[in-house]
C-alpha cells in the first residue's frame, strides 16, 4: 500500500488553515498547519513534507523567503504558495521564487485539493530514475515506416544535384527535409535560402526572388541581391510554391531553363548555377487542371518527388520526437529538461495532432515554460489536449486497426486476415448481443445480417452462445 503523502500548510489565518485541513482530509493524505514559518523552518529542512502550501504574506518570516530557504535545501519539494493579494507581481515573484504552482484567494475547495493532488504526483514521480535524452539527431527523427522511405530518398538523392518536390501536410517538417537534403549533398558548403511564397505579398515576390536595381520602384534606393543570387552555387528552398503567381512561375520557368535572369528594373543578365526544392502541401496536378499552377513548370519542378507523411501516420516516433523538442526548447529557454511521464507519452501518441510536427513541437515549448514540474503528467498538458477526444487508437478504430497492422506487418506477421476477421466478427456479435440483451433476431438485424448467417457465425466463432 502507498504510504500517506505528507503535506505541510502555513498560513496565519486560521479559517484558511482550517477550511484546508478538512478539504484534504483524505486517506491518502497526512495534513499539518501551522501558523509561522519561522518556528518550523528547521524541522522543514531536516525533515521536508512530499508538498509545501504556503501564504505570502505572514508576520515573521513570508512565504517568498520561506520557499526560498526550502527550495536551497530541497531544490525538487512542490511548493504551492496563497495569497490574497491576487496581483500581477504576486504572481511573477512566485514563479520566479520556484513556486510549483500559484493559487489566489479566494479558491475553489476542490481546485486545491486537485492542485495538491497533482504536486503529490509530481513528488511520486520523481522518486523514478528519469533519464534526460541524450544523442539525439538534430536533423530529423523516425523510426516509423513512411519515415524511412524519406531517409532512403535523402540517401539516394545524397550526390545528387536534381531538383525535388516535397509533398506534405502543414507542419509536417518539409523545410527540415529541404535542409536534409542540401546537408547530404555536393553543395552543402554552400548557402541553404529558403523562401515562402505564402508568406510574402504578390507584388514583392519578384524583388525578393530575382532582385531589384537602384530607382526599379518606389522604395528601391539601392541595388538589392534576391534569393537566386544569394544561393548561387547552393539550394534554394521555395516552400508553398503552389502559391506563385502566374507571372512569376513564368519568369522561374525562364531561370530553371536558362539558369539566368534579370533583376527587377534591370538590363544586364545575371548568371547563377542553384539547385531548386520546392515543397507544397497542396494538390500541384489539381492546380494544373484547373489552370492555377503551370503543366510545364510542374514538370521541370515534379523530378523527383518526396511525400512526407503526416504525424498521425507515424505515431511511434511521437515519444522521441517530444523528447527532442523538450530538450531543444530547455536548451533555447536556458533551463532543465522537462521528462514525459509514461502516461503522458501514451495520451500524446493517441491523440489527432492537426498541425502535425509542429503543433508538437510548439506544445513541447509550452510544457517548458509552463508545466510546474520536472516530470510532465498528462494533467500538465495544455487543456485542448488534456481534454482532447483521443483522435488516434483510442479514438477512431481505423487508426487503431492500421496502426495494429502496421505493427503486425512489421514485426513479420503474416496471413492477417485468418487473425483479423474471426476477431473483427466476435466483438461485432458480442457488442450487438449484449445491445439487445442476449436477442439473436434483434442482433442479427443489427449487425445486417440475417438469422440464419448469425446462428452459423455463433457456431464457428462463439459456440458458447450458439444455443439458444
Amino acid at each position: 500500500m502507498t504510504e500517506a503523502a505528507r503535506v505541510m500548510i502555513v498560513d496565519d489565518d486560521r479559517a484558511i488553515r482550517w477550511v484546508l485541513e478538512r478539504a484534504l482530509a483524505q486517506p491518502d493524505l497526512e495534513v499539518e498547519s501551522v501558523e509561522r514559518a519561522d518556528r518550523i523552518l528547521e524541522r522543514l529542512l531536516e525533515d521536508p513534507p512530499d508538498v509545501l502550501v504556503t501564504d505570502i504574506r505572514m508576520p515573521g518570516l513570508d512565504g517568498l523567503d520561506l520557499m526560498a530557504k526550502v527550495r536551497e535545501a530541497h531544490p525538487e519539494l512542490p511548493v504551492i504558495v496563497m495569497t490574497a493579494h491576487s496581483d500581477l507581481d504576486s504572481a511573477v515573484a512566485s514563479y520566479q521564487g520556484g513556486a510549483f504552482e500559484y493559487l489566489p484567494k479566494p479558491f475553489d475547495v476542490d481546485e486545491a485539493l486537485a492542485l495538491v493532488r497533482r504536486a503529490v504526483a509530481h513528488a511520486r514521480e520523481r522518486q523514478r530514475p528519469v533519464h534526460a535524452p541524450e544523442g539525439l539527431d538534430a536533423e530529423i527523427i523516425g523510426e516509423a515506416p513512411a519515415m524511412q522511405e524519406v531517409f532512403r530518398a535523402i540517401g539516394r538523392l545524397s550526390q545528387s544535384h536534381i531538383t525535388v518536390l516535397i509533398n506534405g501536410e502543414s507542419g509536417t517538417g518539409k523545410e527540415r527535409v529541404a535542409q536534409a537534403l542540401h546537408q547530404h549533398s555536393p553543395r552543402a558548403g554552400k548557402p541553404f535560402i529558403a523562401l515562402n511564397m505564402a508568406a510574402i505579398p504578390r507584388d514583392l515576390i519578384e524583388s525578393e526572388l530575382f532582385g531589384h536595381e537602384k530607382g526599379a520602384f518606389t522604395g528601391a534606393t539601392a541595388q538589392r541581391q534576391g534569393r537566386f543570387e544569394q544561393a548561387d552555387g547552393g539550394t534554394l528552398f521555395l516552400d508553398e510554391i503552389g502559391d506563385m503567381p502566374a507571372e512569376t512561375q513564368t519568369r522561374l520557368l525562364r531561370v530553371l531553363a536558362d539558369g539566368e535572369f534579370y533583376r527587377v528594373g534591370g538590363h544586364t543578365s545575371v548568371k547563377v548555377d542553384v539547385r531548386i526544392i520546392a515543397a507544397t502541401h497542396q494538390n500541384l496536378e489539381g492546380l494544373v487542371e484547373d489552370g492555377r499552377f503551370r503543366e510545364d513548370l510542374f514538370h521541370r519542378l515534379n523530378v523527383i518527388r518526396i511525400h512526407l507523411p503526416k504525424l498521425a501516420d507515424r505515431r511511434e516516433d511521437i515519444p522521441r520526437l517530444a523528447r527532442h523538442f523538450l530538450a531543444e526548447a530547455a536548451k533555447e529557454l536556458a533551463t532543465d529538461v522537462k521528462v514525459l511521464t509514461s502516461e503522458a507519452e501514451t495520451h500524446l501518441t493517441r491523440l489527432a495532432w492537426p498541425g502535425n510536427v509542429r503543433q508538437l513541437e510548439n506544445t513541447c515549448r509550452w510544457l517548458t515554460v509552463m508545466a510546474s514540474g520536472h516530470e510532465v503528467l498528462v494533467e500538465d498538458l495544455p487543456p485542448e489536449l488534456r481534454e482532447a477526444d483521443e483522435g488516434g487508437a483510442a479514438g477512431d478504430w481505423r487508426l487503431a486497426f492500421r496502426d495494429w497492422t502496421d505493427r503486425a506487418l512489421a514485426a513479420g506477421h503474416t496471413h492477417l486476415l485468418e487473425e483479423a476477421v474471426p476477431d473483427f466478427e466476435k466483438i461485432l456479435i458480442e457488442t450487438a448481443l449484449k445491445h439487445t440483451g442476449g436477442r439473436k433476431g434483434e442482433a442479427a438485424e443489427l449487425l445486417g445480417w440475417g438469422r440464419n448467417t448469425l446462428t452459423r457465425k455463433l457456431k464457428t466463432l462463439l459456440p458458447e452462445m450458439a444455443e439458444d
